[in-house]
């Protein structure tokens, strides 16, 4: 995996914060977001299926240029991202074939957004905005390791993309979620660090640069 400039993880980590929510709030077409994935481009790729969805062929992926546009040095947030969501999943699109692939068994879009008309924020978006910043302030300081994105892979399995250490490098991490989670939180720093865990070669995920297995932690 190549590695991309910190302004870029940095970036893709900010979106993820902003919209774990939705793995519980739906978006149009009643979709949710099953998975962030942390591409080795200025992009972010958003996972989305329905509400209990993990199997690959029922989930889309969706490549966002994290660009306002080509030659721009301005970044885009969350809430666009979101916006732009939002209006790919309220009705019919049709792509052509160049912007279609696949990743993981998953169908992968690149969006271009010149092509979509991103859908305003609503009430409700800005209610959610304030109460989020009252409850969880917003801090330069990210905690180490970084999210830098998930997915849901299974009723008790979830892949975790992280970062550490002011290294942008990415390392997935599978877990389970029933599992001793504040035991496992507490060691994670440590446990990405083990070389022994890391997962041997057949890793079939273009996200990350090696895998660490603690569904038996």
């Amino acid at each position: 995996m190549t590695l991309v400039p910190e302004e870029i993880a940095e970036q893709q980590a900010d979106i993820t914060r902003l919209l774990l929510h939705h793995i519980h709030a739906p978006l149009p077409g009643d979709q949710r977001i099953r998975g962030i994935l942390p591409p080795s481009a200025e992009a972010i790729r958003v996972v989305t299926g329905g509400e209990s969805a993990v199997d690959p062929g029922g989930l889309t992926v969706w490549e966002v240029p994290l660009r306002a546009s080509g030659d721009s040095q301005d970044l885009i947030g969350g809430e666009q991202v979101l916006n732009v969501l939002r209006t790919l999943l309220a009705g019919t699109h049709v792509y052509s074939s160049s912007r279609v692939d696949t990743v993981m068994g998953m169908t992968l879009i690149r969006v271009d957004p010149a092509q979509v008309a991103p859908v305003a924020p609503g009430e409700f978006d800005n209610a959610f905005t304030i109460l989020r910043t009252l409850t969880s302030p917003w801090t330069e300081e990210q905690p180490d390791p970084r999210l830098r994105g998930f997915l849901l892979q299974g009723p008790d399995r979830m892949r975790l993309y992280v970062d550490h250490a002011e290294d942008t490098d990415v390392i997935a991490v599978d877990v389970r979620p029933s599992g001793a989670l504040t035991a496992l939180l507490a060691a994670l720093p440590s446990l990405i660090e083990e070389e022994e865990r890391a997962v041997r070669g057949g890793i079939d995920d273009p996200h990350c640069s090696r895998l660490i297995d603690l569904t038996d932690w």
